[in-house]
């Protein structure tokens, strides 16, 4: 009998948590798209959301958004991805301790899960994704993140990458050894130090923004940004609202090249309800 390709998790609902006030309500419009490029054979991308009603979940945890981008050969990757948005989503929504605290430990989960699942199947072995989450919470913009997949901001016509890529060639580029411009093109550009699921431990990238109501979050996988430069991720997300950017950056991404599977997330703040 051949293999599952995704994993069942047996959880129960989400449970209400012990909540502070709920001071203030993040006004948002979201759209997401994935394509599976012209060079794969399966869409090893997986993105997830997560936006609470109850106001106890709202205002001790906010709304989630993941992408994820798998690897590893078999449907491993597409299993890694899956059970990594599964995870992280689970964890963080039952986690203890501040949202920061928690998505930080939802990401060491999804990292051992997976882990222990290459770990069982050798088939599976050495199974992994990336991961970046951004998280509303109140009036806070949260990231989590580990590999290469990337969150941006636009903010009054700044267009910021929040993500640092765990790539080999992007920490030659911060040694000195290779310029920003080689890094674009070098051989290795996309080979992974830090990944989940690939070693047992992971050290994930956590930081905090203060949101204002008026930036746009853009989180995609690399097949999206390898193809289209930052000016036109930028130009794209000012002139179009999200759910029509979403079809024209995944459009231009294949238009580009299309070599890999190619996600992108958009959520589009339009204020803070207080």
């Amino acid at each position: 009998m051949p293999e599952e390709i995704t994993m069942e998790l047996a959880r129960p609902e989400i449970d209400p948590i012990e909540a502070p006030p709920l001071r203030v309500v993040p006004i948002f419009q979201i759209a997401a798209k994935t394509d599976i490029g012209k060079a794969r054979e399966n869409n090893e991308d997986k993105y997830e959301f997560f936006i609470p009603t109850e106001e106890p979940a709202l205002a001790a945890r906010g709304s989630v958004f993941v992408v994820c981008d798998g690897m590893g050969g078999h449907e491993a990757g597409q299993i890694a991805s899956e059970l990594a948005c599964k995870t992280f989503l689970y964890q963080y929504y039952h986690g203890s301790g501040s949202p920061e605290t928690a998505a930080r430990q939802a990401v060491l989960e999804a990292n051992s899960q997976i882990y222990r699942m290459g770990q069982t199947i050798p088939s599976r072995n050495g199974m992994g994704t990336t991961l970046t989450a951004l998280i509303l919470c109140q009036d806070k913009a949260i990231i989590a993140h580990v590999g290469d997949s990337r969150c941006y901001r636009l903010l009054d016509g700044a267009f910021e990458m929040l993500t640092e890529d765990h790539t080999i060639v992007h920490e030659w580029v911060k040694q000195g050894t290779i310029t920003e411009e080689q890094a674009k093109t070098h051989p290795y550009r996309n080979a992974l130090h830090q990944a989940l699921g690939v070693q047992a431990g992971v050290e994930p990238h956590v930081a905090t923004y203060e949101l204002t109501g008026a930036e746009t979050f853009l989180l995609c996988s690399d097949g999206v940004n390898e193809h289209i430069e930052d000016t036109e991720l930028a130009q794209t997300l000012t002139e179009y609202g999200p759910s029509e950017a979403a079809w024209k950056l995944i459009d231009r991404a294949l238009a580009n090249g299309g070599s890999d599977n190619a996600t992108v997330l958009i959520v589009q703040l339009t204020g803070l309800s207080s």
